[in-house]
């Protein structure tokens, strides 16, 4: 680890990110942290409540929908939303004194802004703390993943009333993974995590978020897809199809340009009048969905329904 003092960081403070002119950084590797005093560790959205310890998310999905929130912050969404993470490092104390002052006893969504156990998990720790403390207020709570880590805190996880988990697993080629979800486990790890939450005692539903049109969209992908996610013993399935706000949009676009150029132009198509596809287009991938879900035996949870494993739609929080 390598520490820098904001005073010591190249370049003059005009040109700095301005993140970096009011937290401290610290160099883990190919990760650059910056370590924040958070305003509010809990968030309304139009989903309800949302706690995210990170910013940004080492994973490096392509399609993340949060990207924009870098820009913000003086950073760009793209590579930078990649490597350089928000840390909150007070959230464990700005949480216990929120749950008690402002909190509704509406369910609360964790890791909406970068996942929760990404690799900065590993060194700050922070979730054992916020789950201790949704746990201690008894509020029911989701977490949302794609990472392994989140098996350390399975019997904390697993000893909260009306706690839960969701794995997001969009698709099973890992050719389309390790392109765009080079930092993601592959779908056959993600696949174990949620039968190995389940036997723990922990609730696991699946994402299938985001279904990438004309990539992972065709009948047999869709079908494998649910048919494993059964297998693995999902209690629920949620399907979501790609949305691209300002900042995805750029950065995905420019991936399916460099590395899938003929569909290029279907995608403008698709995506012409805004951040979400075309709406008849949505309803055949996800009506399919759903149909496959029944079929297999799970609950089908449409995506429009903000129960405690379904996926919610991102919008921008709280910056710090």
């Amino acid at each position: 680890m390598r520490w820098d003092a904001p005073a010591l960081l190249a370049g003059p403070p005009e040109v700095r990110p301005r993140i970096e002119r009011t937290a401290v950084t610290r160099v883990h590797g190919a990760l650059t942290c910056y370590e924040v005093q958070a305003r509010s560790a809990l968030e309304r959205t139009a989903e309800g409540w949302a706690i995210s310890p990170y910013r940004g998310c080492a994973q490096a999905c392509r399609y993340c929908a949060v990207r924009r929130g870098h820009r913000y912050l003086g950073l760009g969404p793209g590579a930078d939303f990649d490597s350089r993470i928000v840390v909150r490092t007070n959230i464990v104390r700005r949480l216990r004194a929120e749950l008690a002052a402002k909190w509704d006893g509406e369910p609360i969504i964790v890791g909406m802004a970068g996942d929760c156990y990404q690799g900065a998990e590993d060194i700050y720790r922070l979730m054992p703390g916020i789950v201790a403390a949704l746990r201690e207020a008894g509020a029911p709570f989701t977490v949302h993943t794609k990472s392994t880590l989140i098996l350390r805190d399975a019997g904390l996880l697993a000893g909260a009333p009306g706690a839960g988990a969701v794995v997001s697993i969009a698709f099973v080629d890992d050719r389309v993974r390790r392109t765009v979800e080079p930092g993601a486990p592959s779908a056959q790890k993600r696949l174990e995590l949620v039968a190995e939450l389940n036997e723990r005692g922990v609730p696991c539903g699946v994402a299938m978020a985001p279904i990438l049109p004309l990539l992972t969209d065709s009948p047999e992908q869709l079908a494998a897809t649910v048919r494993r996610a059964a297998d693995a013993g999902a209690v629920s399935l949620t399907p979501h199809v790609l949305r691209l706000p300002p900042g995805a949009r750029e950065w995905y676009l420019a991936w399916i340009g460099d590395h899938h150029p003929a569909l290029a132009a279907r995608y403008g198509e698709l995506y012409g009048k805004g951040p979400d596809a075309d709406p008849a287009y949505v309803r055949r991938i996800t009506g399919q969905v759903l149909q496959l879900a029944a079929r297999y035996g799970m609950s089908p949870t449409r995506p429009e329904q903000p129960l405690p494993l379904a996926l919610p739609a991102h919008r921008q929080l709280t910056l710090l």
